[in-house]
């Protein structure tokens, strides 16, 4: 795997959206799916989001922890993952994916490996190469990254110390 692809709400988020008296759409992250990004990042794992959704600070949260290409507000899912693999001339089997619903499907059928939460959608667990054994937003993204990093062998104490 030269990149990993994660859908942002139901998979970096439990997929609950709390509504402000303003308006204002809030988030949950969970802590140690932002710590797994930021090691796979500093190992030279290039990191992707695309997403529907395009909540306020989402942006900057990615940024900081090292995610390399940050696609919200998209509505063509399909097209941006196109365009990325063009732009950095992928080959789509070395691409692993992370979805949960339906929007998310056409990318499940385009990646080598196709990954999903525990808790997601019939369809999606259905076209999954493999099901984390967390739910989205509870550190499906820790396990999937710590699992391909442990595979290269960079996850373990000694190389994560050293990169400290």
């Amino acid at each position: 795997m030269r990149v990993a692809v994660f859908d942002l709400d139901g998979v970096l988020t439990d997929g609950r959206v709390y509504v402000m008296g303003d308006g204002q759409e809030l988030r949950s992250m969970h802590v140690r799916d932002g710590y797994a990004l930021t090691k796979a990042s500093e190992a030279g794992l290039p990191i992707w989001v695309i997403s529907g959704a395009h909540p306020a600070g989402v942006h900057i949260r990615l940024e900081r922890l090292g995610v390399q290409e940050i696609s919200l507000g998209i509505a063509d899912k399909a097209a941006e993952w196109d365009r990325l693999v063009q732009k950095y001339s992928i080959d789509p089997n070395d691409i692993l994916f992370m979805g949960d619903d339906l929007p998310d499907l056409p990318l499940m059928h385009r990646a080598g490996v196709a990954a999903c939460p525990n808790n997601a959608a019939t369809e999606i667990l259905a076209a999954a190469h493999y099901v984390v054994p967390h739910a989205g937003g509870a550190g499906c993204v820790r396990h999937i990254l710590e699992e391909c990093l442990r595979l290269k062998g960079i996850w373990d104490n000694h190389s994560l110390q050293a990169s400290r």
